[in-house]
């Protein structure tokens, strides 16, 4: 029994061997191209890996050169910098010069630099998030200008359940609070107070919002002078 068990296994064995002889004969040009191809695919894809590495750390340098131009009030050739990286820079890169751009130009000109974020908010190639926060920084540039009613329009959108309504309530709050609406100004706080996702620091604001709101309108009265009493008679 062993030995017909041994005979059957050896049978086995040839006959497989005899099939992938065969396969091989068959197919051996497609098996060695597509093994070149797969050695081919990893080298290159090592190599555009280290493009790309060599290419951001390049962006890198630049990127914080440009800051740097900007910190030392040289404008003009920063303007230069975050323009090249917003060309030939990484796609990460190229988006990162493109806000900060709109923020170098929004210190000179805040309805400019409000135009570049509107350009990025309407970039349908970026996500929501960033969308967002362009539409945020544009709001945030403009609620000092001759109509903010815009601003404000924008502020309202944001502040209904976007990962920055914190912000954009806290701005609407304290533009209520200019205008002495203090009633449209609690109520912008009062949502603050009731998400539970508010940051602690805006919690520990808003303790000074609230008290402004629970002071109310202050009128100030113009304090009579007193008038001295008259000296008392000098008797001798």
């Amino acid at each position: 029994m062993a030995e017909n068990n041994e005979f059957i296994r050896e049978v086995d064995e040839d006959y497989r061997r005899d099939r992938i002889l065969q396969i091989w004969k068959r197919y051996s040009g497609v098996i060695i191209a597509l093994a070149v191809l797969l050695v081919v695919g990893v080298a290159g894809w090592r190599y555009w890996q280290n493009q790309q590495r060599v290419a951001a750390e390049a962006a890198s340098v630049q990127f914080d050169e440009a800051n740097r131009l900007a910190r030392d009030g040289k404008v003009a050739e920063a303007d230069k910098v975050f323009d090249a990286l917003e060309v030939q820079g990484p796609a990460g890169y190229r988006l990162l010069a493109r806000f900060r751009s709109a923020a170098e130009a929004g210190k000179r000109d805040a309805e400019a630099g409000a135009k570049e974020f509107d350009t990025l908010a309407g970039d349908t190639g970026l996500g929501d998030g960033l969308r967002d926060l362009a539409r945020l920084r544009a709001a945030l540039l403009r609620l000092d200008s001759a109509n903010p009613d815009p601003a404000l329009a924008n502020l309202q959108g944001l502040a209904a359940g976007t990962p920055f309504r914190h912000t954009a309530r806290e701005m609407l709050g304290l533009a209520a609070l200019k205008k002495g609406d203090f009633e449209e100004a609690g109520r912008w706080f009062d949502q603050l107070v009731a998400d539970p996702e508010t940051p602690r620091n805006l919690r520990e604001r808003i303790e000074v919002y609230a008290a402004l709101v629970a002071g109310g309108p202050v009128t100030v009265t113009e304090a009579k002078p007193e008038v001295a009493a008259p000296p008392p008679p000098i008797t001798r």
